[in-house]
């Protein structure tokens, strides 16, 4: 696989793909998963001491970080498919990001100032809309970047470069705090300039695309070899999000979503087995995000060649092993940092192969918006399910509960194997219409 600096996409006419030389990523994917990478470092770093920082310097209690924890999972799941609607109404995907981004840099700054509960909900709160504007807006631009025939490929690419980001975040601030003890403004601070570097890469290295424009000009080229007359030029529609195969995709990623518990849970039935120390918590971040960027690449590879659907449903059995793996009675060391490269496989095969998918059998005019609302799917699914496995990890205790998510999620698997069964099969939409070099 070549990532190249210099090579655009090629583009389409008369519905004939030319395809990418030797299916190399464009470098707008690349500089994007750099913001990313940048934008991760400063948001994982805030995430890494957040909880410390609240309960100790400011002395808030453990239901007012529940209540703004729930806040950072949630909130950009509100506003994702109205940052890919914006992005689609007004053809400019680039700005609508760069607006995403902007915002939660700003928080960043603002935590520095911030001294209460109100101030910092606030800012969580803006900073979760930023996350929601900018990411289908992002992932439009990468699937309208990518090959098509290696789109899950080129995700795999950004979620790498984006996932070094967020392991490096954690390392970064305790790095500080370890030299600088109680330094949370200095934490904050580091964080806002690396969130400042990021918007600067995307202000002024991401090119402007306009899908939607570049689409009607490739339309005209193929105008003048044709006596049909002018084509029609795609407007967005919210009936392109109706599309059959679109639905499908909606359901089987709600289903799987629904016994997706979050990370969180996972580590911490395995510090409640294994007894470790407690400074040793925040490394389990670190090697599951170390295992989903070794493989982002290799799974996207793989989902190209044997189908994404395939790998998107598939890759919940690794899930259903981590919920084995941590809901075992004894454990070990090497259980431990299985049940993490397990979560890497899950997340390997499902965030970038669902945005692909969706962009993919997404008209191309709909394409940040289907992405969105895909995103949103998920996430409304997985605060639900959150919610679910508290509730019952209360009433039965860790170790049950996680051996009946198990059961349940390995019967959700089955069922979206079912439903996902046509949707590889299924003709992407933007290879029946020009879409340019966008």
């Amino acid at each position: 696989m070549y990532i190249s600096l210099n090579d655009r996409p090629s583009s389409r006419t008369g519905g004939q793909v030319a395809r990418s030389r030797g299916g190399r990523v464009s470098s707008v994917i690349v500089t994007l998963g750099v913001v990313s990478l940048l934008t991760d470092i400063s948001s994982e770093s805030v995430a890494a001491v957040l909880p410390l920082y609240l309960t100790t310097a400011l002395g808030l209690s453990t239901i007012a970080y529940g209540f703004i924890d729930g806040l950072m999972q949630g909130a950009s799941a509100l506003v994702r498919v109205a940052g890919g609607w914006a992005a689609d109404r007004g053809d400019r995907p680039k700005w609508v990001a760069f607006v995403g981004y902007g915002l939660s840099a700003l928080t960043r700054g603002g935590l520095a100032l911030a001294g209460g509960f109100a101030a910092v909900t606030a800012l969580v709160a803006v900073d979760r809309v930023g996350k929601g504007i900018r990411t289908a807006p992002r992932d439009a631009m990468i699937s309208a970047e990518a090959d098509p025939d290696h789109v899950a490929r080129a995700f795999g690419v950004h979620r790498m470069l984006d996932t070094i980001g967020a392991a490096l975040g954690p390392l970064i601030a305790f790095v500080v705090l370890w030299a600088v003890p109680d330094g949370y403004t200095t934490v904050f601070v580091v964080s806002f300039g690396f969130a400042v570097i990021g918007v600067a890469v995307l202000g002024f290295l991401v090119p402007d695309r306009r899908p939607r424009a570049d689409a009607a000009r490739a339309a005209r080229v193929v105008d003048t070899l044709t006596p049909a007359g002018p084509a029609p030029s795609r407007q967005f529609s919210w009936r392109h999000l109706t599309d059959p195969r679109l639905r499908r995709l909606f359901l089987v990623a709600g289903v799987l979503g629904l016994l997706t518990i979050g990370d969180g849970f996972i580590y911490l039935a395995l510090q409640n087995r294994d007894g470790f120390a407690t400074q040793w918590f925040p490394l389990l971040y670190v090697g599951t995000n170390v295992a989903y960027l070794l493989l982002a690449i290799p799974v996207g590879r793989l989902a190209d060649r044997v189908g994404r659907a395939k790998v998107l449903v598939a890759g919940h059995l690794a899930l259903v092993a981590a919920y084995l793996c941590a809901g075992l009675q004894t454990g070990t060391a090497v259980l431990t940092v299985g049940t993490l490269a397990l979560l890497g496989v899950f997340y390997a095969a499902t965030d970038g192969v669902l945005a692909a998918l969706a962009g993919r059998l997404a008209d191309p005019s709909a394409r940040a918006s289907a992405i969105g609302t895909a995103q949103t799917v998920v996430a409304v699914a997985r605060m639900v399910a959150a919610t679910g496995f508290g509730v019952l990890w209360y009433l039965v205790g860790p170790s049950t509960a996680m051996l009946a998510a198990a059961g349940a999620l390995l019967a959700a698997v089955a069922v979206g194997s079912h439903l996902a069964r046509t949707l590889d099969a299924a003709p992407a939409a933007d290879s029946a219409l020009p879409t340019g070099d966008a």
